[in-house]
């Protein structure tokens, strides 16, 4: 096993990105219904993550085989640190509720490609 900030450096001094973020992976606890009680204010908060800046992506993943919603999602959290990330997560209204319960783990982000186009007159936003 390496340590992490050892392979954080290694991967910087070779030239990649090296873009530290956290990834809660929230998992439902309870029943469809309860999950399903608790979005509203799970909304509300995701929302406010992203207006403070310190949320990078969220939203639902399928189950394994990419057909069926299961209620799980995923949250990448910008912070600076492992305990801020897991306050972060832990004050989701759905794992305050047990509705979901989360994994956090940190995710250095090395390579790949996302391109964003804005339509100018429209508003319109696409991610690629």
């Amino acid at each position: 096993m390496v340590a992490w900030n050892e392979y954080k450096t290694v991967a910087q001094e070779r030239g990649a990105l090296a873009f530290e973020v956290y990834v809660a992976e929230s998992t439902p606890q309870k029943s469809p219904e309860d999950v399903k009680a608790v979005l509203p204010d799970h909304l509300s908060y995701i929302q406010s993550l992203e207006k403070s800046g310190q949320l990078l992506m969220a939203g639902p993943v399928s189950d394994a085989s990419g057909e069926e919603m299961q209620g799980a999602g995923m949250i990448i959290l910008r912070a600076e640190s492992m305990d801020e990330a897991r306050e972060l997560a832990a004050n989701d209204p759905m794992h305050i509720s047990g509705a979901r319960a989360f994994t956090l783990k940190k995710w250095l982000v090395n390579e790949g490609r996302i391109s964003i186009s804005v339509g100018l007159s429209t508003g319109a936003v696409e991610l690629n």
